[in-house]
């Protein structure tokens, strides 16, 4: 019985060697930016400086228009109050080729004259913006995915309604463009189902979509994870990850891993605070820390300062939070 109790314990003590080590704390940068409490930003660093651009106060009101910048995500400064695009709820933003982007996006909420759109605008500064194209080759929609992929901007389905909608107003097509102007269709049916409101990320040169889904008026949320080394061809390496299916979550790359912050799911109605990584999104591991954000969704997300960032969002209110997260680079040493 000794021998017996004297083992366990020894495996005890090995199991315990290998749990999960406590992930550092995230830090509050400041409790209230500068910048009016919102969610579905625009958001991007570039130029040394985390920026928000637009997003949603309410879905009686057009969305606003404002951009700001940060060096340090405390002290915010508006670089102008209205910007030429009106799409600014919900749009795609990524940073291609030195300059900033904002494309797509919903106007008005559920007021009458609300659209999509299908413009595509870009800036170096924040306060003046071209307009590359009125009418970009894929249909007006908001909440697609769009990342920088083999020297190219790629953007992945998304809804051409918000609040209107119905199935047939989901995408799953894949479109590429080396200036803005021009997009190429790569495949108009990638093989995930339709979805809005998901992320995609670039990892290790290939090219992921996962999550997201429907808000209204059939709701579905999705957590299967997709992965291509083209963006043509698709392979479903999760069907199911660990997170719980969601919508209006973030996705970053960070340490070498796609990481997934927050978000909201329905029935019932809740949002969520876990943060996930993975490095190759088949296996999924969850970030413990002590302190972290209240759990939100449609919040922006930063890779700034070697640092993980989280800003905005609707956690019951909307709030204008921003909080930081640093991992040292040997963090996952030893996996």
């Amino acid at each position: 019985m000794k021998a017996i109790r004297t083992a366990a314990f020894a495996l005890a003590l090995c199991a315990g060697a290998f749990a999960q080590k406590p992930a550092p704390d995230w830090v509050q940068v400041t409790e209230a930016a500068a910048w009016q409490p919102r969610d579905s930003s625009g958001e991007v660093a570039y130029g040394g400086r985390l920026w928000l651009m637009g997003g949603w106060f309410q879905s009686y009101e057009a969305p606003p228009r404002d951009v700001w910048s940060s060096a340090d995500g405390a002290t915010w400064t508006r670089v102008t109050e209205a910007a030429p695009w009106l799409h600014s709820d919900l749009p795609m933003t990524t940073v291609f080729d030195g300059r900033m982007w904002l494309m797509g996006g919903w106007y008005n909420g559920r007021l009458p004259g609300h659209s999509a759109s299908n413009q595509v605008w870009c800036s170096t500064d924040g306060a003046a913006w071209t307009q590359v194209t009125e009418h970009a080759g894929w249909s007006p929609r908001l909440a697609a995915a769009l990342v920088v992929f083999q020297d190219k901007m790629w953007l992945l389905g998304g809804s051409e309604d918000y609040y209107f909608g119905d199935a047939a107003s989901l995408k799953n097509d894949a479109w590429r463009s080396e200036d803005g102007e021009h997009w190429e269709l790569v495949t108009v049916d990638a093989g995930w189902a339709p979805r809005a409101y998901h992320q995609a990320a670039v990892l290790n040169g290939k090219l992921y979509v996962f999550g997201g889904g429907n808000y209204v008026p059939e709701y579905f949320a999705l957590n299967d994870v997709w992965c291509s080394d083209d963006g043509e061809h698709w392979t479903r390496v999760a069907e199911e990850a660990p997170w719980h299916p969601r919508l209006w979550f973030s996705s970053v790359v960070y340490r070498g891993r796609m990481w997934v912050l927050g978000g909201w799911s329905n029935n019932p109605s809740r949002n969520w605070g876990d943060v996930w990584h993975s490095k190759d999104g088949a296996a999924w591991t969850r970030l413990e820390s002590e302190t972290v954000w209240k759990a939100r969704h449609e919040h922006s997300a930063y890779v700034f300062d070697d640092r993980l960032w989280v800003a905005g969002g609707h956690a019951q209110p909307l709030n204008s939070e921003v909080w930081s997260l640093h991992l040292p680079g040997h963090w996952f040493e030893g996996e």
